[in-house]
């Protein structure tokens, strides 16, 4: 009896201390469990509070930056700049900054021109890069993109540039001749000379503030906003009256026809600006005793039908390697031609800017000494056209071209 309670004491004492030594395991797993790893530094839990959320809203590319340089947070934004690859920060003037400022804790501002990635032209991205410590161990990088705003900086300038230049040049002779005429004042026939090309300066300079004001208007007007439906016919008319008296002078024939009853939906006074020009244009560069026609037609387009207008004239052409540039703000192909016709250089930057405000486009045919077609494609208003279908009968579009039409109505 006493070797079985001795036994029995001993089992006892033997799994008092298993349990003791188990409780004691399980609580050291969870102290070790609740213990940060070297693993667990790199992950989101390790910015502070809201950061997170805030880095999600920012508009700028944002990178977070630990002490060993690895990547904690990188907004989708700086992947798609390439700043972020393999989980490192990929640009070294980013990464040398953010080294120094985690040394001495200063903020940092930089602007940077970077290879654009998917491109072998060469092509520089312009950012503007900023780094500041985040806490005691971690960096924020935020990436702004300029390239955008440099572009436009860049078209401003050059639009300035080129204004000053158009506006020095009649504002000048209008000076010299002014001299001459107060120099001339004994000599009628001079007098009357000078008055002459004072007018003409005069005009010029008109026609450059008019057309300034028109290109203004037109960028900052929302076509949308007064939209409706518009009769091509009434635009082609209005544009054949704005060049009768020059067409008449130079005895250039005007001829409009093809489809008609045709409407576009958009800004009237913008379209009919935009033919306009393309009109006037037609007749300036046309010489004498040729033809301007402008002819209209519906075509089909995957988007919806399409109201092409075409101008066409028998005048000088446009070479190949200006034909790219025709639209932009003050390209002349002749400025010395240019400058003898009165023309300002923004006329067709107006019609390429209405166009695509409008949804549409203008293109160009030329070959030189055979004249040349613009071609201006806009939406056609469909509510118009089904409203109009059971009571007006309509043409084919096979029976219309863009070149001078079969039967024409010939305007003297």
């Amino acid at each position: 009896m006493d070797v079985n309670a001795a036994v029995a004491a001993l089992a006892a004492i033997a799994g008092a201390c298993t349990g003791v030594i188990a409780m004691l395991a399980f609580r050291w797993s969870e102290r070790d469990q609740a213990r940060p790893t070297r693993t667990s530094l790199h992950t989101d839990a390790v910015l502070p509070p809201g950061v997170d959320t805030v880095l999600s809203v920012l508009r700028s590319s944002a990178v977070v930056l630990d002490e060993s340089d690895s990547v904690v947070k990188a907004s989708s934004a700086a992947y798609a700049l390439g700043l972020v690859r393999g989980g490192k920060l990929a640009v070294e003037p980013m990464l040398h900054m953010a080294r120094d400022t985690r040394r001495d804790g200063e903020i940092r501002q930089v602007e940077l021109d970077l290879p654009r990635r998917g491109t072998g032209r060469g092509e520089a991205l312009a950012v503007s890069a900023r780094v500041a410590p985040l806490g005691s161990r971690l960096v924020l990088l935020l990436v702004e993109d300029l390239t955008e705003a440099r572009r436009i900086e860049a078209v401003r300038r050059d639009f300035v540039a080129n204004v000053s230049h158009e506006l020095k040049t009649p504002v000048g002779a209008l000076s010299l001749l002014s001299e001459a005429v107060m120099d001339a004042s004994d000599d009628p026939e001079a007098v009357t000379r000078f008055a002459g090309r004072m007018q003409i300066e005069a005009t010029r300079l008109t026609n450059l503030v008019q057309e300034l004001i028109d290109l203004s208007r037109v960028q900052n007007d929302d076509p949308l906003d007064d939209a409706e439906p518009v009769r091509v016919d009434e635009l082609v008319a209005e544009a054949v009256d704005r060049s009768r008296h020059t067409a008449g002078t130079k005895q250039i024939t005007m001829a409009a026809g093809g489809t008609h009853d045709l409407h576009v939906w958009g800004h009237r006074g913008q379209l009919a600006a935009a033919l306009g020009n393309l009109v006037e244009n037609a007749v300036n560069y046309s010489p004498a005793h040729t033809r301007v026609g402008i002819a209209a037609r519906r075509v089909s387009a995957p988007g919806g039908d399409l109201i092409e207008i075409a101008v066409t004239d028998q005048g000088i052409g446009i070479p190949d390697k200006d034909k790219e540039r025709i639209f932009e703000r003050f390209y002349r192909v002749d400025p010395a031609r240019s400058r003898a016709t009165g023309g300002t250089g923004l006329g067709l930057a107006i019609v390429k800017h209405v166009a695509a405000s409008h949804g549409g486009e203008v293109t160009v045919w030329s070959t030189e000494g055979q004249g040349s077609t613009f071609t201006l494609r806009l939406p056609e208003a469909g509510a118009v056209r089904d409203r109009s279908a059971g009571s007006r009968p309509r043409h084919h579009d096979s029976e219309t071209t863009t070149e001078p039409l079969t039967a024409p109505e010939v305007l003297p």
